[in-house]
């Protein structure tokens, strides 16, 4: 490829806080660092969060590259095929300065007098800033700066492809639908079904009559799947229905629900996970603390339990309700308080699994939209022999900075995962918490 031809992307700090390995993403063209971002980097570098390692990966993978060479020059990144990489120190403006345009000197703004600067050095060459900052690439482009999202890891076409985990077949012959229903399972291929790759659901209907039925990977039958009370929680709808096929499968070791507030996703889960009790250590679940307002837990008061209850209190809750689904006389709602003191189960923000093994354990990540690919990666890697974890979430209410529906881990994970024989994934889409709830859903 010809120097003219080939583009420079400039990164900007959210792009390595989402991925260090970005810097090696784009092929033969050439990718500058604005010094500002190392700056920015080196406030991240200290912690334990991902955005912590990420910052000391990938300024330890700068190092490496640069083996002693001056960064602002251009240097060759390893690989045949790969461009260049330089950091850009000095600012060579004439004419617009986004410092002075947008009042203000702060990193942002000196990271597009960064690219200001490159695009008037290279004036046959395309330069575009990379940032999952909207804000930022708003102002890229009103500057005249080429914007764009860093779209590594990103799930493409998510409104038309999301994967749904679930097949509605109508017409299905009625015979078709009665056999599988005295039988309790058929080959696919006698059902007339195109064959799935992995674990999958499908709704057969023949006018008013249908049967829910799920797709083994492991014989090839599909097999009728029955409506069940688990735990005192009877599923409402047919997703339900499937999500806890799903959730009490144990060949199925990865389960993903999605949908939104009120489809069931967590109670489902919660109640799956002490009906399986006896067959795990112990359950554990556990929700990211994202902090509202851009505020720090430190800024609540109390103990460290005082600051985490508030963000962990929508766990309680549905904990509470499957023990309000038992008679006063029943024992069942005493041996959960038992369960809890004993820490046969466990509920405790997600940073609190560092360290800690998961053989044996029922693994529920609530709010998993909210996870980075990374940290969906760095959770599942961490299971041993014997664990089952699920993620629920909705990808369409994201709190964390620089994730959207279409880059957080639940969509990637989904994405990625399907197919697999030790996955299987349901959306829910009918709100069961309360006709008040589904108006605000359907209409606000």
């Amino acid at each position: 490829m010809k120097k003219k031809d080939r583009k420079i992307f400039v990164l900007d700090t959210s792009v390595i806080l989402y991925d260090h390995s970005a810097i090696e993403c784009f092929q033969e063209h050439d990718v500058a660092i604005p010094i500002q971002v190392l700056e920015e980097l080196d406030t991240f570098k200290k912690g334990n969060d991902s955005v912590n390692y990420q910052a000391r990966e990938f300024i330890r993978h700068l190092d490496g590259l640069a083996k002693g060479d001056l960064l602002t020059e251009w240097t060759p990144l390893n690989g045949a095929t790969k461009g260049q990489f330089k950091v850009v120190a000095k600012h060579d403006l004439n004419g617009v300065d986004a410092t002075k345009v947008f009042q203000d000197g702060k990193a942002d703004h000196q990271i597009l007098n960064a690219a200001l600067t490159l695009q008037r050095q290279n004036k046959d060459r395309k330069v575009v800033l990379v940032t999952k900052d909207v804000a930022l690439r708003l102002k890229a482009k009103s500057l005249n700066i080429n914007s764009e999202d860093y779209l590594t890891g990103k799930v493409q076409d998510l409104r038309d492809a999301m994967y749904s985990g679930r097949t509605v077949k109508e017409d299905v012959p009625e015979n078709l639908i009665d056999k599988l229903f005295e039988q309790g399972h058929m080959p696919v291929e006698d059902l007339g079904l195109a064959k799935p790759t992995g674990n999958h659901f499908f709704i057969l209907k023949h006018k008013k009559k249908s049967i829910l039925s799920k797709y083994d990977p492991r014989t090839g039958l599909v097999h009728r799947v029955e409506k069940h009370n688990i735990f005192g929680i009877s599923p409402k709808n047919a997703e339900q229905t499937l999500a806890m096929s799903a959730l009490m499968d144990p060949e199925i070791k990865l389960v993903t629900l999605q949908g939104a507030a009120g489809t069931g996703k967590t109670l489902l889960a919660l109640a799956c996970a002490l009906e399986l009790r006896r067959d795990y250590r112990q359950i554990y679940v556990t929700r990211p603390v994202v902090p509202l307002s851009n505020k720090d837990i430190g800024y609540l008061p109390g103990d460290i339990q005082s600051k985490l209850d508030p963000y962990m209190q929508p766990l309680w809750d549905n904990l509470k309700l499957i023990k309000g689904q038992f008679e006063k006389h029943d024992s069942t709602p005493k041996r959960i308080d038992e369960m809890l003191e004993n820490e046969k189960i466990a509920i405790a923000p997600l940073a609190y699994i560092r360290g800690r093994s998961l053989s044996n354990i029922f693994f529920i990540v609530d709010e998993a939209q909210n996870l980075t690919p990374l940290e969906v990666k760095t959770v599942i890697s961490r299971a041993g022999e014997n664990t089952k974890i699920v993620f629920t979430g909705d990808i369409h209410q994201i709190d964390t900075p620089y994730l959207d529906s279409e880059s957080n881990g639940l969509s990637y994970l989904i994405d990625k995962a399907k197919g697999d024989p030790l996955f299987a994934h349901i959306t829910l889409e009918k709100g069961e918490r309360s006709a008040l709830a589904n108006l605000a859903n359907e209409l606000l």
